[in-house]
């Protein structure tokens, strides 16, 4: 495997860490460059999530339309959705939460956590950001 990021018609390879470092772990999705080629995608959108003990979403995120998994790689985190009356505590590599739109929810790590998200479709103005109560 190579050791930088590269991109033919076929096949794209690099480091999502790395990469979703400047959209805040986002890596695929709508908002990427065309140049970046089938990272670029209307379908989905993918997040690898590098938390540190402690971070909190201060506010809530809705999605208008795209459904939502995210799956912990490593480390204890929390998911809450307030209206649902739900918090739901991963603590095993692979336990996972998947939503469909409309529920608002936050997150926060309890421990140094990796999370990785895949969010579908991937549009333009879809997550709604309302504060924290």
């Amino acid at each position: 495997m190579p050791e930088h990021s590269a991109t033919n018609c076929l096949v794209a390879t690099g480091n999502a860490a790395e990469e979703g470092g400047a959209r805040g772990g986002w890596f695929i999705g709508h908002f990427l460059d065309p140049a970046r080629g089938l990272r670029r995608s209307e379908e989905v959108e993918i997040k690898w999530g590098t938390h540190r003990a402690g971070e909190t979403k201060l506010g809530y995120g809705a999605n208008a339309t795209a459904t939502t998994l995210s799956i912990l790689v490593a480390g204890c985190f929390l998911l809450e959705f307030p209206e649902l009356g739900t918090v739901i505590r991963f603590e095993r590599p692979g336990d996972y939460a998947l939503w469909p739109a409309g529920p608002r929810h936050r997150w926060t790590a309890i421990a140094d956590s990796v999370i990785l998200t895949v969010r579908w479709p991937s549009r333009a103005g879809d997550q709604i950001s309302m504060p924290g109560t």
